[in-house]
């Protein structure tokens, strides 16, 4: 080799060592340097609240990589408490923990002398967040003192802060809610939360584009199980997905159901309660205003999906009952009282099935009504008096299959306004087979329909608080009722068949048109149970819209009332148990088509 070349490899070699040597000196001296800025950015920008500490920092400048293990920031009790004193603590406080912290691609030099922090990317391992929550009244107050931003709070140590990623893996959070001394612990494992392009400088505040100084967060939650304070009821999701940049949240396998058996239930509840199962496949969020929700607590969408899942209510009648005064607790009126300001523009109904069943308290039998297949849209959900003085209506269109057959449409409207809760109600029932309603008819009344075909049903109606009304049609044809023996007495068939034979003699058409052509069309005037809920209300008043349709006015209603009473004395005079049997018809008429014994009086809407 000629010395030439030694001369080169020698040069080559010395630079190397220089380059290393200096490469070290800088990381050993630069050290404690950044090390005492990064814990003071700390101490000032939280007011002396939070200090950090960490086992070993490894600090390359020549790649501008940082490595921390097991760091964490804790929060300092006292300064809490002093903070609390002067009404400046925060209703959120955290000590966070972390494994492995990983910066790549920073530049220190930036740091120390531009006071600018540029980095590339930063990587969290398995970090533990412990939150506490504790309700401080003055934060719900208007402050006069101008509140600092985080730019503030840092610029006196850096100018400006630049995030190309930041990953955090496999998160596991707990969050703990003290309210009144009492805590409550709510805990989240294994989330995963990608946040892109991070600026915090003089004007990415005012960055439109920008939620929270951040392009980009995207949330994702595995799974969440929550029980409710009283214990009776968990709600769970299967996964939760959040994004910041596309605006949307989505939920999965949604499910809110009672924590024990129906038995246990209402060995509990001691009343005649609901029992509640709810499941939803999927429920979404576009639009979603992530802004809103920052600065103001405000749930505020352009569209929601609810799409697939179930809606079971159940209640049993051998417990008690304690009516309360339903006035003025309709739903949407307990909408305007949620302290969350609500803004659902359009919410979406997809594949939804609702069933009604109840165990009756007399013939100790379930009867079930449901709604298949059901979709529809809902607009206007809102409690925002501001978006409700441009438009004072809630509006719902609902369609669905009753019983699995008929094709019920419904559409309601709601004055979110009115100060008696006014409303309106409309819709059809396509032709359908009567009978398919002995489901919920037979083990409820101890009847049945034997035969009959409605050929259409439509109502038109509006309500307040106080009465329901409106016009209803009700046609149908071939209606036979059946009354039926009393569980377990054999030694009754016989009488029903002859009471029931009076009462599709006597007490309701055929048909509608009726024989001699008639056709009978409802003025319904329903006053309203103060103790009904606003859909038993509903019901009843279209209830009275089929007791004119089948021709049980009130006239006719006495005069058909009398006759049942001279076919109970007929009948009475051959066989003992045909005058049970006629009484016990007697009583089902007055029961199911009951007789309003004050005449309706109008009310103002």
């Amino acid at each position: 080799m000629k010395p030439v070349w030694k001369w080169i490899l020698s040069i080559i070699a010395f630079l190397l060592l220089a380059a290393a040597g200096a490469t070290w000196y800088l990381t050993a001296h630069w050290k404690p340097i950044l090390e005492t800025k990064i814990k003071e950015l700390v101490m000032q920008s939280s007011d002396s609240l939070y200090t950090l500490s960490y086992d070993d920092l490894d600090l390359n400048i020549t790649l501008g990589h940082i490595t921390i293990k097991n760091l964490k920031i804790t929060p300092d009790t006292a300064v809490y408490r002093q903070l609390e004193q002067a009404k400046k603590a925060a209703d959120n406080r955290y000590a966070i923990g972390v494994k492995l912290f990983k910066v790549n691609g920073v530049k220190i030099r930036d740091i120390i002398f531009n006071k600018e922090l540029s980095v590339k990317s930063i990587k969290l391992d398995q970090p533990d967040f412990n939150i506490v929550n504790t309700y401080h009244a003055y934060n719900d107050t208007i402050s006069n003192e101008p509140k600092k931003s985080f730019y503030e709070k840092m610029k006196d140590n850096l100018q400006a802060i630049a995030v190309e990623d930041i990953y955090l893996d496999s998160i596991n959070m707990k969050y703990t809610q003290v309210q009144q001394g009492v805590k409550q612990d709510y805990t989240l494992r294994k989330v995963n939360l990608h946040v892109q392009d991070i600026l915090v400088d003089s004007l990415s505040s005012a960055d439109s584009s920008r939620f929270y100084h951040t392009k980009m967060i995207a949330i994702s939650i595995p799974g969440f199980e929550y029980i409710t304070p009283d214990k009776f009821y968990k709600a769970s999701f299967q996964e939760l997905k959040i994004n910041t940049k596309t605006r949307d949240i989505l939920l999965t396998k949604v499910i809110y159901r009672p924590t024990m058996s129906k038995p246990a239930f209402y060995r509990l509840k001691k009343q005649a309660t609901s029992y509640i199962e709810l499941a939803f496949d999927t429920l979404r969020m576009d639009n979603f205003d992530f802004r809103s929700l920052l600065n103001n607590k405000a749930i505020a969408s352009r569209k929601t999906l609810l799409k697939g899942g179930k809606v079971s209510i159940y209640s049993d009648k051998h417990y008690p009952k304690f009516p309360i005064v339903k006035v003025g607790v309709s739903p949407h009126q307990q909408l305007l009282k949620v302290k969350t300001l609500l803004r659902l523009d359009t919410i979406l109904v997809k594949n939804l099935d609702l069933a009604y069943t109840e165990m009756s308290g007399k013939f100790h039998r379930e009867g079930t009504i449901s709604f298949n297949d059901m979709e529809g849209v809902l607009t206007n959900v809102t409690n925002d008096s501001a978006a409700l003085a441009k438009d004072k209506w809630m509006r719902s269109k609902l369609a669905a299959k009753v019983m699995n057959q008929g094709l019920l449409q419904a559409n309601f409207g709601f004055d979110m306004t009115s100060k008696n809760g006014y409303h309106t109600y409309s819709g059809s029932i396509s032709p359908m087979p009567a009978t398919a309603f002995n489901t919920i008819i037979r083990p409820l009344l101890n009847v049945e329909l034997s035969s009959g075909q409605i050929q259409k049903v439509r109502f038109d109606m509006q309500g307040t608080d106080y009465r329901n009304w409106g016009d209803f049609v009700f046609d149908y044809s071939g209606l036979k009722i059946n009354l039926l023996k009393k569980p377990g007495d054999d030694d009754s068939k016989k009488s029903m068949k002859i009471v029931s034979y009076l009462v599709n003699q006597f007490f309701v058409n055929e048909s509608n048109p009726d024989d001699k052509g008639i056709h009978h069309v409802a003025k319904v005037n329903y006053q309203r149970v103060p103790e009904h809920t606003f859909l038993k209300t509903v019901w009843q008043s279209l209830l009275a819209g089929i007791k004119q349709c089948v021709g049980l006015s009130k006239e006719r209603e006495d005069k058909l009332m009398g006759a049942a009473d001279t076919a109970k004395s007929t009948i009475s005079s051959t066989k003992e148990k045909t005058k049970t049997a006629a009484e016990k018809t007697e009583k089902f008429i007055k029961g199911i088509f009951k007789k309003d014994k004050k005449v309706d009086k109008e009310d103002s809407k």
